[in-house]
């Protein structure tokens, strides 16, 4: 694991400690000796981690990372306060400004690094979202950018795995208002529980009634179901090993006992946010993937996604000695209907048209608008006599009832043109199978449109 560490620290005995230890692990490590200059280093270059210093000149750390949070470019990166303050309210404080992680001075070495790490894990897989989302900004992808923005518009639902009574009393107490929390004090019906409803952060007590928590911390991340939930693990005093093995393990943060009731809603609040920015950037994600191969008049699929899945199946045909068909249709003299009707009247004739082949095509054809009002079909596993089947369902499907026209109510009559080509047994690629059915086509209209005409090899 190889990441871009910025120091952040005015006392240079701390940074040069800081950035042996870091350098130990083979980061790569940029310093700054105020809040301004680790501003400005945030604004141009790329930044993995941030460890920064809170007491520093000018401007102080709670500042720096208020500031940080607060700016689209740089709200991502998460932020490691190191500090000697010890004070719970100043964690409180830290962790509000948007502070993905708060460690006393002196650090452990091992506590330090297997949070560096784990943050750095968040920072890959937030980066892997975020770039493979851009093509979504026009859906909204800006708000997406600043993670610790703001409240939380409606609380989380956390599931609280504790054995002891009294502990889920104080733990729920404290938790009132910012979420729902579900308690339960059998780690495996806990278990079913996280897989079984949409939780935002499973809170796991070390002291757990003859079960070890670090085994259902394991097993909340090898299920599918579980696996991106936050975890956050609530440990006593003197249980080091425990917290660095939880956190190897994947546990994103920890708590020590006694518990400060607002450091515990402080870093639940952040894992929840942390769980929705995530949700959110998949979700854009899959959008964005449905936007790219998806024609936005028709709802089909684009020739994009034809292009390559075509050549899918034409592969797999080959590979499988199974036949393929293809059809590329489109609508009779569609020029001079936009000319009578207008763009949005063509644009009504479009939408309908694409609605009667989904409704004339079978569940395993691909169906994509071409371009303009040509539309393709392949069917896989299709001989020529079915597919001149189908394409016959299709040609009277479109010229069997009118088409609507909303703007002026009129209702129009359209006809269609179909071309149709087999796949041959020697090897042909996609391209020629297409080449052969657009031949068809223009056949078809040669020969006086609204028919079907088939292409032989």
């Amino acid at each position: 694991m190889t990441a871009r560490i910025l120091v952040v620290d005015d006392i240079p005995a701390n940074v040069k400690l800081l950035e042996a230890r870091l350098m130990a692990e083979y980061f790569e490590v940029l310093t700054a000796a105020d809040g301004m200059t680790a501003l400005d280093i945030c604004d141009q270059t790329p930044v993995d981690l941030i460890l920064l210093d809170i007491m520093m000149p000018g401007i102080d750390g709670f500042e720096v990372c208020h500031r940080l949070k607060h700016n689209p470019r740089t709200a991502h990166i998460p932020v490691v306060m190191v500090t000697a303050l010890d004070q719970p309210a100043d964690r409180v404080r830290g962790l509000k400004a948007g502070a993905d992680d708060f460690l006393t001075k002196p650090v452990n070495d091992l506590q330090l690094m297997t949070r560096v790490k784990s943050l750095i894990r968040f920072k890959a897989l937030s980066d892997e979202l975020r770039l493979r989302a851009e093509t979504a900004r026009n859906l909204g992808l800006e708000a997406l950018l600043a993670p610790h923005q703001g409240q939380l518009e409606e609380p989380g639902m956390v599931l609280l795995v504790d054995s002891r009574a009294n502990s889920q009393e104080r733990m729920n107490r404290a938790l009132k208002g910012v979420a729902e929390v579900t308690a339960i004090g059998d780690p495996q019906a806990a278990l079913f529980e996280a897989a079984d409803k949409p939780y935002e952060l499973v809170i796991v007590s070390s002291s757990l009634d003859n079960y070890d928590p670090l085994r259902l911390c394991s097993q909340l991340r090898s299920l599918e179901r579980t696996r991106f939930i936050p975890m956050l693990v609530v440990a006593e005093q003197g249980e080091e090993d425990l917290v660095i093995r939880a956190l190897e393990l994947g546990v994103n943060d920890y708590l020590l006992r006694p518990l400060d009731p607002n450091e515990l809603v402080a870093r639940s609040v952040t894992q929840i946010r942390r769980k929705r920015y995530t949700d959110r950037l998949r979700a854009s994600l899959t959008e964005s993937v449905e936007f790219a191969v998806t024609d936005a008049l028709t709802g089909l699929n684009n020739r994009r996604y034809l292009d390559t899945h075509m050549a899918t199946l034409v592969d797999r045909s080959h590979r499988r000695g199974r036949p393929l068909s293809v059809l590329i249709t489109d609508i009779d003299h569609f020029k001079a209907f936009n000319d009578t009707h207008g763009h949005e009247g063509g644009d009504d004739v479009l939408r309908e048209f694409a609605r009667r082949i989904r409704g004339a095509v079978r569940g395993a054809d691909l169906a994509c608008r071409y371009g303009g009002e040509e539309f393709v079909v392949v069917m896989p596993d299709t001989p020529a006599e079915i597919a001149a089947h189908v394409a016959e369902r299709l040609r009277d499907a479109v010229a069997g009832s009118p088409f609507k026209v909303s703007a002026s109510g009129a209702m129009v009559q359209v006809t269609t043109s179909v071309g149709i080509a087999t796949l041959d047994k020697d090897g042909e690629g996609a391209d020629s199978l297409l080449r052969r059915a657009d031949r068809a086509l223009y056949q078809a209209k040669h020969d006086g449109r609204n028919r079907v005409v088939g292409q032989a090899a």
